[in-house]
């Protein structure tokens, strides 16, 4: 789940929580609401967390060439 989705999910969520007072029969919107938004925020932290691990731009990264080991510093212009 990207970032996109998860922001989506979080949207949607507050607003079945916060802002929907109609009733459903044998369902109840806010506590639907609090759940979207509970996987909307767990997708959030999981989707920085992975951004923060893949390395981003402008980093350096060990490779190596004929044998021996480089240190590559990546940046972005």
């Amino acid at each position: 789940m990207g970032i996109t989705t998860s922001l989506f999910l979080l949207a949607a969520g507050a607003i079945l929580a916060f802002a929907v007072t109609a009733e459903v029969s044998g369902l109840d919107l806010q506590t639907v609401g609090w759940i979207l938004m509970a996987v909307g925020g767990l997708g959030v932290l999981l989707s920085l967390v992975f951004w923060g691990s893949w390395g981003g731009f402008g980093r350096s990264r060990t490779v190596r060439r004929d044998g021996a080991v480089v240190r590559e510093d990546r940046y972005t212009t």
